[in-house]
């Protein structure tokens, strides 16, 4: 299954910490990668690039130049699950994805009171967010894809 990711972000010691479209969070050691395969080894030499680490266009990775990368299997695969206090939290664009529903779905659903304001679903600015709980309870689990 393809885990989409969301953001990276660098953290001490050459860890990523992945934030995936699913709502969960996990974290990634990349040392061992450093110190057995010479195309990482620029991100431990050349200063400042370890920090440089960007999700690729479509989630499909995270990468910090042209030369190096690494693929979003990878990094679900051979990474351990870390709480963050937006566990479980999904845009409505994330959602609907993870569904196979139309965003409107979502909106006529806060409408209607399917989805609670407040408790199930929030907008901040022109973003909505709901829970996984809330999808899960109104919709059944996200189908495999």
């Amino acid at each position: 299954m393809f885990h989409k990711i969301k953001s990276v972000t660098p953290l001490a010691n050459y860890r990523l910490l992945v934030h995936f479209t699913e709502g969960c969070c996990r974290e990634y050691d990349m040392a061992p990668l450093i110190q057995r395969m010479p195309v990482f080894a620029p991100l431990r030499d050349v200063p400042g690039l370890f920090g440089q680490v960007r999700t690729d266009p479509g989630g499909y990775g995270v990468s910090w130049n042209d030369d190096i990368d690494m693929d979003g299997s990878e990094l679900w695969e051979n990474s351990v699950p870390v709480s963050s206090p937006f566990d479980s939290l999904l845009s409505f664009a994330d959602a609907t994805e993870l569904w196979g529903l139309h965003e409107s779905t979502l909106r006529k659903a806060v409408a209607y009171h399917k989805l609670v304001e407040g408790v199930d679903a929030q907008k901040y600015g022109k973003q909505w967010i709901v829970t996984r709980n809330a999808m899960e309870r109104e919709y059944g689990p996200a189908p495999q894809r």
